[in-house]
């Protein structure tokens, strides 16, 4: 017998929901962790009564109502409605595109006014084309919306965060863009949406109550005395550094951060602003207090601790090596082949699973991670 049912490698949302509802049935579970916290990336850190997503903006959202009440009895969500703007130079756009947008942009109002606008500029882009389909982003981003909304909106963001022009990007990446004929800054279509009052770290916090936890503990530093103490693993850092890259490297787009206290109490007046312009540095700025909206009255901070200060990070989109930490898998064509070969080499291996973003090499909204958290514990019971 050996001493752990599980050894469930990341204390992340994944991790951390198989590992308390393994707990559940019995089994013994150890979580280990790199970091020196829990959480992972949704780890929210209190300073001065303001709780900072240290790793970045992190909204509940899902149109699944089992995953919505799952989430919600380990916090009470409050009612956050993600509504980011968009700053170009000194001008400021309601996100997603919407008649807010546009009748600022165009100094229009009816739909029927912007519609024959955007129709207009898409109209020049598609002349352009000369009856070939889009070859790369730029193009493919005016036949949908025009180059106004391009140049102001999407270009200089897009850019920022791929690393790359978006000529050199491939026009698959934005198929669609959401184009609302109506007044709607909710930047999400689904049903349910929040942000825990607390922060995220309380949630897994309560997930692992009594399960064996270990942090600053790197799996790959201590590969030999984990080899034995558990029936199976549950990997959720990357696929291919588990197989010590043996078909070649996933690549990622990596972020940083800079957070800076200011003695004011109210930085921006929203959560998120994304800065669309190429020639500043970073994509958006952060102002963490107020995405809890339980202290708040209006736009007003009237309790707690926080009055009279803020909390912002710069968020920079950043070139990925293994010495950083990879948040974005590029899913292009070449990175997706050499997933399946490890996926192939997984699916032969009956000594671990591997879940969540890393371990499956796909971007996931954190209602997806729930989703699938529950269907693999389904699935081995």
């Amino acid at each position: 017998m050996k001493e752990y049912d599980y050894l469930i490698v990341g204390s992340g949302l994944f991790g951390s929901i198989f590992a308390y509802e393994e707990n559940k049935k019995g089994k013994k579970c150890l979580v280990i962790d790199k970091r020196d916290h829990i959480a992972g990336n949704i780890y929210t850190e209190n300073i001065d009564g303001i709780n900072i997503h240290k790793y970045g903006a992190h909204i509940f959202h899902t149109s699944n109502k089992d995953v919505w009440e799952y989430i919600g009895k380990f916090a009470e969500f409050n009612r956050y409605t993600n509504s980011p703007i968009a700053r170009y130079k000194n001008e400021l756009y309601n996100l997603p595109f919407n008649l807010n947008t546009f009748s600022k942009m165009f100094n229009l109002i009816t739909p029927k006014e912007i519609e024959e606008k955007l129709e207009e500029e898409k109209k020049a882009g598609l002349e352009k084309l000369k009856g070939r389909q889009p070859a790369n982003l730029e193009e493919q981003a005016i036949s949908l919306v025009g180059t106004t909304v391009y140049e102001k909106l999407i270009k200089g963001y897009t850019e920022k965060q791929w690393g790359v022009p978006c000529t050199e990007l491939p026009s698959f990446i934005i198929k669609r863009l959401p184009v609302r004929m109506i007044y709607d800054n909710n930047y999400f279509n689904n049903k349910y949406q929040g942000i825990p009052i607390g922060g995220y770290t309380q949630i897994i916090e309560k997930m692992l109550n009594g399960i064996d936890v270990k942090l600053n503990y790197d799996f790959f530093k201590h590969k030999e005395e984990l080899r034995n103490i558990s029936e199976k693993i549950v990997f959720t850092g990357p696929i291919d550094k588990y197989y010590d890259y043996k078909f070649g490297q996933l690549e990622y787009r990596s972020v940083r951060f800079e957070t800076e206290q200011l003695d004011i109490d109210n930085y921006q007046g929203n959560a998120v602003v994304n800065y669309t312009d190429r020639d500043v540095p970073y994509t958006r700025i952060i102002e963490h207090k107020h995405f809890e909206q339980g202290k708040q009255l209006g736009n007003e901070i009237t309790e707690g601790p926080s009055v009279g200060r803020t909390i912002i990070s710069r968020e920079y989109s950043d070139k990925w090596d293994v010495n950083k930490e990879p948040y974005y898998p590029i899913n292009n064509e070449k990175n997706n082949e050499l997933y399946r070969k490890y996926e192939e080499l997984a699916l032969k291996d009956s000594n671990v699973i591997f879940g969540g973003r890393l371990g499956q090499y796909k971007y996931y909204d954190m209602d997806k991670v729930v989703e699938e958290a529950l269907k693999l514990v389904e699935k081995i019971n």
